[in-house]
């Protein structure tokens, strides 16, 4: 077994730090300096090691390319108020990693391993954490196959890597989405609960076909009679209904979000009703019309908090009311935003040190 005391390190000898610009961040395409990678073959994992970022290499036959085991994670560390750095609910992600891991019959991650390997990727690329108000450094935990072979099967050797890049906010405006009636994002039974490539990729093309229609984004319904509200886009959904915060219980086809869950722990706390069930769109739609939906947003990593300004629906947009400054998902960003960078309390111990 690996020894994790011993992470090879190589720093590189040309920091691209200084050129960044951070006044002008485009989610996603700004990379930190260097990444964390470690190989598993022989069954165990081996030569862990920090890297400089860049291209790795693959055969032609890579099975991963070929049969799709590739699963991936989004976490975020956080500039803190007394100039320290912060991981947000990490071991969530390392167990969420794990189990979309099981499901596309890939190795897990040992714990011990995931949190020093991505300790010791911050503290070395700690200058990249952006410090103004809604940025933080985007995480990518990933792992694929590695095998060169052409076979279905799984693969025997993968490598998982975790790189960084700075980011401000993902959306700068509230959301334009309506309700997908015949592509399906996933199916009970399936892997729609796990963070596989597979997942994203398959959901492009009826999101290219909402985005030509003017929608931001989609609301995914269930598989088999297209009336139950899955998720929005690539996050989990919630609405509030007359005080009520209402989102889709957590199934075979639905992410077990860790935003999802830090935001309805918060509402818990401010004393709100939360309902984790079977939400159907024909409820989102009547309660609109009834003047009792206050509002309704999706909640993720990337996003933190997008709301919804309309909603489509059997050919008609439905304007959603606007949000109110005291609404619960400014209420709740702020909390979160507060817990994230150290300046509210941390109750329930989502931050860990860097």
């Amino acid at each position: 077994m690996i020894d994790t005391l011993t992470i090879h390190t190589q720093p590189t000898t040309e920091s691209r730090l200084a050129t960044q610009d951070f006044d002008h961040l485009e989610f996603g395409k700004a990379f930190s300096d260097h990444m964390f990678v470690v190989d598993y073959r022989d069954g165990e994992w081996q030569d862990a090691q920090i890297l400089p970022y860049g291209d790795i290499p693959v055969s032609p036959a890579n099975s991963a390319l070929h049969y799709g085991q590739a699963i991936f994670e989004g976490m975020k560390a956080y500039h803190q108020a007394d100039g320290g750095v912060a991981l947000f609910r990490p071991l969530d992600n390392w167990a969420r990693l794990n189990a979309s891991a099981e499901r596309m019959c890939m190795p897990t991650m040992p714990e011990e391993l995931f949190m020093q390997g991505l300790r010791e990727l911050i503290k070395l690329d700690a200058g990249w954490v952006p410090t103004f108000a809604g940025s933080s450094l985007y995480i990518r935990p990933f792992m694929f196959a590695t095998d060169g072979f052409i076979g279905v099967r799984p693969s025997e050797e993968y490598r998982f890597v975790i790189f960084t890049c700075p980011v401000g906010l993902y959306y700068n405006k509230p959301l334009r989405v309506r309700f997908e009636q015949k592509y399906v994002r996933s199916a009970e039974g399936g892997a729609g609960f796990a963070k596989n490539a597979g997942n994203y990729g398959a959901a492009m093309y009826p999101t290219k076909l909402a985005q030509q229609e003017g929608y931001n984004q989609l609301i995914w319904t269930d598989a088999s009679e297209h009336r139950y509200v899955e998720e929005s886009g690539t996050m989990n959904a919630v609405f509030v209904i007359d005080g009520r915060v209402i989102t889709p219980a957590l199934s075979t086809s639905i992410l077990d979000g860790v935003t999802r869950r830090s935001v309805l722990q918060l509402a818990r706390d401010m004393g709100l009703p939360v309902e984790e069930r079977k939400v159907s769109s024909r409820e989102i739609i009547e309660a609109l019309q009834a003047g009792k939906l206050e509002e309704a947003f999706g909640v993720g990593t990337a996003a933190t908090i997008a709301p919804m300004a309309v909603i489509g629906y059997e050919g008609h947009d439905y304007e959603l009311p606007a949000t109110r400054p005291d609404s619960f998902s400014k209420r709740v960003g702020a909390a979160l935003d507060a817990i994230r960078t150290g300046e509210g309390a941390d109750v329930h111990n989502w931050m860990v040190a860097v």
